[in-house]
């Protein structure tokens, strides 16, 4: 599966497929003549090809196909279903599905329990019920029956969706975007789900249409409060449009991304041919960090978000991981620690100027591993420490840790030196003993703080000394603002909303003015969110950016 990503980028088409969509409906019914379903079939076959064309593979829409149960309105081809000549091969199921139109007058919803659709589900698996202004997809439960899933209205009924088509531009303005995205959902639906870049962009896809309905609750109290805390406990505003939308994208993102953290956790107890599926509410257990658990509850709340209805897109999120091929999806994980750059693609994929804003480029690990093996050689043979980072004396911080590449980099590096003088069963306690307490990351953004989380708990545990289970323990990483708070501050600081953030900040702050800090490494942002730091503490951001032979910034 290869998902076309220009929709998602930024990339200017010349007619959204949605516009061009109503606007052929629209024409079909001002010709007096249309018929109250057929007549609209071009409309609907044109729509899926025009989605379909984005997507690697393409999909193409057929209209009235057979194969013994029926003849559903549509189905959706892969091209390798078709031969040199323009016709499926015989006998060909569509691999993505068929389509079931119903007039507008019609209840897509109560149509989808329809025998007709019922018969269609046990040939193909797959339906899509529409009456041109909802779209319902009808897939297959665990245990094998057919379950109504994603669905998508683009007007309350039938009265107000003709009214809408007569303006096209603006349904399409309010709707084309996630429109579109759900269209893709459905054509994917049935296809493997193994690469990290496929997942990425599923993620991305139910992470935008959370950051949506977000966006439409302007002043939920819940957030205000989130909001408050953050600032507070982080020394940033989340000001002006620009922090608004900021401020929402990382509570999405950190929902996403403690979903996903959670189930990349949740599958090392649970091997593919286990008949479990992972639950998203069970991500408060796994993530076990408390101020990310904190979050996560807050955020995913539904009687504290009342109206969003962020649950339901977390239940799509969660069938979608239950159908990861789990085998192929981690072996590339584990060969390239690729875990910790999953963030890249998710967030570009999901906010890709945001990512230009924050300066979310990963390090190679080839870069990594030769800073960090300088260091480690620097600390040697010019400081005369033999056992380098291992040296239980050295502290080490990346005080911009993003998704931990240099702390996973440094722990391996202190796990090889004790492997090589000969380590015994007490080297994994060694190594979380410095990953607890020497090793340090700083991090203001919640979603790839989730990330380095995640990555050294897997981490801990190839190397056999896991955190335990009972959340006491965990790595030294810390949700903080790295230019603030290394002195101690002139009068008591204002208590936080939530013990979590006052517990998390107070670590930090011991880190910032208390640890002897030897070592400091990492590759910061070169760019960053206006309201991160203000005075002296923006100076300081800027000047890393400046160099005798390169202008200031202006």
């Amino acid at each position: 599966m290869r998902v076309f990503a220009g929709h998602h980028t930024g990339e200017k088409l010349t007619l959204n497929p949605l516009e061009k969509y109503l606007l052929e409906l629209r024409n079909i019914r001002r010709s007096g003549s249309a018929v109250p379903e057929t007549s609209y079939y071009s409309a609907l076959r044109d729509l899926m090809d025009a989605v379909g064309a984005g997507l690697r593979p393409k999909i193409k829409c057929v209209l009235h196909v057979s194969h013994g149960a029926g003849i559903p309105d549509g189905g959706l081809f892969t091209p390798d279903q078709f031969q040199k000549e323009p016709q499926p091969l015989p006998g060909t199921v569509p691999a993505r599905g068929v389509i079931e139109a119903k007039p507008t007058s019609d209840d897509a919803f109560l149509k989808a329990d329809t025998k007709q659709v019922s018969k269609y589900w046990g040939k193909y698996r797959q339906v899509l019920v529409t009456n041109y202004r909802d779209f319902l997809l009808i897939g297959t439960s665990p245990e094998g029956r057919p379950v109504k899933l994603e669905s998508y209205r683009l007007a309350a009924g039938e009265e107000a969706f003709w009214a809408a088509a007569s303006h096209p531009r603006s349904l399409a303005e309010e709707h084309g975007e996630a429109f579109v995205d759900f269209l893709k959902r459905v054509m994917l639906h049935g296809a493997p789900l193994a690469e990290a870049k496929d997942v990425a962009w599923f993620m991305a896809s139910y992470a935008r249409e959370a950051l949506r309905r977000v966006e439409k609750k302007s002043e939920a109290p819940a957030l205000a409060a989130i909001r408050s805390a953050l600032e507070e406990a982080l020394g940033i505003k989340f000001e002006s449009k620009k922090g608004d939308h900021f401020f929402r994208s990382t509570l999405v993102q950190t929902l996403f991304y403690g979903v996903f953290s959670a189930w990349v956790l949740w599958t090392r107890d649970h091997p593919p041919a286990s008949k479990e599926r992972f639950d998203w509410r069970t991500a408060g257990y796994y993530l076990r960090v408390p101020v990310l658990t904190e979050l996560f509850h807050q955020a995913s709340n539904p009687a504290a978000l009342e109206g969003l209805k962020l649950p339901e897109v977390l239940d799509w999120t969660g069938t979608v991981l239950n159908r990861v091929d789990h085998a192929a999806f981690f072996s590339a994980f584990e060969q390239h620690h690729a875990v910790q750059y999953f963030y890249e693609p998710f967030l570009e994929a999901f906010d890709p100027e945001l990512r230009k804003q924050l300066g979310v480029w990963y390090t190679p690990r080839e870069v990594v591993r030769y800073m960090v093996g300088r260091v480690d050689r620097v600390l040697r043979e010019e400081l005369e420490l033999p056992d380098g980072l291992a040296d239980p004396n050295v502290y080490i911080l990346d005080p911009c840790c993003g998704t931990g590449s240099y702390l996973i980099e440094t722990l391996e590096r202190i796990a090889a030196t004790l492997r090589a003088k000969g380590g015994d069963a007490l080297t994994a306690q060694e190594i979380k003993r410095a990953a607890m307490g020497r090793v340090f990351g700083f991090e203001i953004l919640p979603a790839p703080f989730v990330v380095t989380h995640l990555q050294i708990s897997l981490l801990m545990q190839s190397l056999g000394g896991p955190f335990s289970e009972a959340g006491k323990e965990r790595a030294a990483v810390y949700l903080t603002n790295a230019l603030t708070d290394w002195e101690p501050p002139d009068s008591p600081k204002k208590q936080l909303s939530f013990p979590e953030l006052e517990a998390e900040r107070g670590a930090a702050e011991r880190v910032k003015q208390a640890t002897p800090i030897l070592v400091i490494l990492g590759n910061p942002p070169y760019n960053g969110f206006a309201g991160v730091a203000i005075a002296e503490e923006r100076d300081l951001s800027e000047a890393y950016r400046a160099t005798k032979r390169a202008p200031r910034p202006q």
